[in-house]
């Protein structure tokens, strides 16, 4: 049997976080669907992205009209769009689905080492033009935030070969930029891959080296310790490969044409996800904009995760809440303000 590549880097943290895991009856299940959202990936054209894009807003609004969670409230879906990408005809389409309350828009960007002064200027300026131009991100005390998946995988130049980054300070450089959280992860089987797994963390930077959240110091309720850089993660596990139940398949909370979501990869996703007390977070994603992915989620395959997950979660007792990055984020630092209670674990040890 072929072992997965880059197993030995996150398995042990694997079964770490599953001893960890708060001892409290879970009650609570945020969803969030991160789309690593790129039109004119691939060498696509401008119309072929133009036609990608009014498919998404013609569809997905009446995908989310159809559900709703315990609140009463539809799925919301966050496009991560890519700076290098950016044509404000794509934006406008995204843009109205967040005013419509079903999306929102937060940052991804591509980038091989090309300097630390190439990349501030590239990703303050894109700050700047959602919010000026479309309306997008959100500002704290002031100053405009956002939500960051790293293209590529590479985030802090993780990459063995240091391909796409270039920069070990990058943790440091997004903490100035106003990132509130990074949704990168998982990246199994990727080098790229942390040894923390299955677990919401603090990044704390070392600016000559790469990969700096590689480690970190674990997010706790009442826990007083934080980093440079909030890491949310999806689910990182294993999940029965059609035909073989015996030869588990890697399940990083993907949902794409060949990884299509049932209640057997719900199950699986409520036992590995982060946890703070007695809530769940699920970050799952996608690259919604290649065809052999948008076409089958956009056909039934979103309507089936929204169905699964609710049924799973009625099943298990827990309410479900829908969520976009943003309210993701304020419900984990809602649950990390919360006290701890006698059957927590102790407060931020460090992984």
């Amino acid at each position: 049997m072929k072992t997965p590549r880059n197993l030995h880097i996150w398995l042990p943290g694997y079964f770490r976080a599953r001893l960890r895991a708060s001892k409290l009856p879970p009650r609570h299940v945020w969803l969030m669907i991160g789309d690593h959202y790129e039109p004119l990936g691939g060498g696509a054209d401008i119309m072929t992205a133009r036609e990608l894009v009014a498919r998404w807003r013609r569809d997905w609004p009446e995908i989310a009209s159809r559900h709703r969670d315990s609140d009463g409230n539809c799925p919301r879906y966050t496009y991560f769009y890519p700076q290098e990408e950016y044509r404000p005809e794509l934006l406008d389409p995204l843009a109205a689905m967040t005013r419509m309350g079903n999306s929102d828009v937060e940052i991804h960007i591509h980038h091989d080492g090309e300097g630390e002064n190439n990349f501030l200027d590239r990703m303050e300026g894109f700050r700047e033009t959602l919010w000026n131009r479309h309306g997008l991100l959100r500002k704290i005390d002031g100053r405009v935030v956002f939500a960051f998946i790293h293209g590529n995988w590479a985030l802090d130049n993780s990459r063995p070969d240091g391909r796409y980054c270039g920069l070990n300070n990058e943790l440091t450089l997004l903490n100035r930029l106003g990132c509130y959280a990074d949704f990168t992860l998982p990246s199994a089987p990727s080098a790229t891959q942390t040894r923390i797994v299955n677990t919401i963390y603090w990044a704390k930077d070392d600016p000559l080296r790469p990969k700096s959240h590689d480690s970190g110091i674990v997010a706790m309720p009442g826990g007083s310790e934080t980093g440079d850089l909030l890491m949310i993660p999806g689910p990182l596990g294993f999940t029965p490969r059609a035909g073989n139940r015996w030869l588990p398949r890697i399940d990083m909370g993907e949902l794409a044409g060949y990884a299509m979501p049932s209640r057997e990869r719900v199950r699986g996703w409520l036992r590995t996800a982060p946890r703070l007390g007695d809530t769940i977070f699920i970050k799952l994603f996608t690259h919604g904009a290649q065809e052999r992915n948008f076409v089958p989620l956009l056909s039934g395959g979103l309507d089936r995760l929204f169905e699964s997950v609710k049924e799973e979660c009625a099943a298990a007792g827990l309410l479900l809440h829908y969520a976009t990055a943003w309210e993701m984020y304020r419900a984990v630092m809602k649950n990390l303000a919360t006290p701890p209670s006698p059957a927590s674990a102790p407060s931020s040890p460090r992984e």
